[in-house]
């Protein structure tokens, strides 16, 4: 099994548990978020925890205390952390707390976009386009806003596989090509 597939077993059974349990799965999230943030703050520890030559009670031992030192972190999330060390499968933790991310946001019918404009939008007009595309889609929608100069002016919005493409640079291809088809 790849790691790929093992990362999203081990989200699905996470996912499945904390919504069987009725327990916050957003703050399971950012618990599995806490760790992978420790991880990449410090490399080192990180590349440690990974290491197969380390045996795994040592990292067991190393990740409990992580784990009682992190504060209050959902007990599944600690119970999931030692059962990754025991079985040495922390290096997993990146792609399944991403997996995990993903079913969450299914989960609430959110909806994650990228919203490119040529120049920097206003907070408030982001959250009006994130309200005008939650009543088309049906669907609670976060934009994450790109500045691309060479699209001149409009915007391009991308929902998934949709694309919304409203760029100047694109009108203007578009009568570029109209007037060669006309010209001939």
């Amino acid at each position: 099994m790849t790691s790929g597939a093992a990362a999203g077993r081990y989200a699905r059974a996470l996912f499945d548990v904390a919504v069987k349990e009725h327990a916050d799965v957003e703050k399971v999230q950012a618990d599995l978020q806490q760790f992978v943030d420790l991880f990449k703050q410090h490399p080192v520890l990180g590349d440690t925890l990974s290491n197969p030559a380390i045996p795994a009670s040592k990292k067991q031992a190393v990740t409990k205390a992580l784990v009682e030192r992190a504060g209050p972190v959902t007990p599944m999330v600690g119970k999931l952390l030692l059962m990754l060390a025991e079985r040495d499968r922390l290096a997993l933790l990146p792609d399944l707390a991403r997996i995990y991310g993903e079913r969450v946001m299914d989960h609430l019918k959110v909806i994650r976009g990228e919203l490119t404009t040529a120049v920097a939008i206003a907070p408030d007009r982001l959250r009006a386009l994130e309200q005008g595309l939650q009543q088309a889609t049906g669907r609670k929608v976060v934009l994450e806003s790109k500045v691309d100069p060479s699209i001149i002016g409009g915007a391009i919005t991308r929902l998934g596989s949709t694309v919304y493409d409203g760029s100047v640079t694109t009108q203007l291809e578009k009568m570029r090509q109209a007037l060669v088809q006309s010209g001939q």
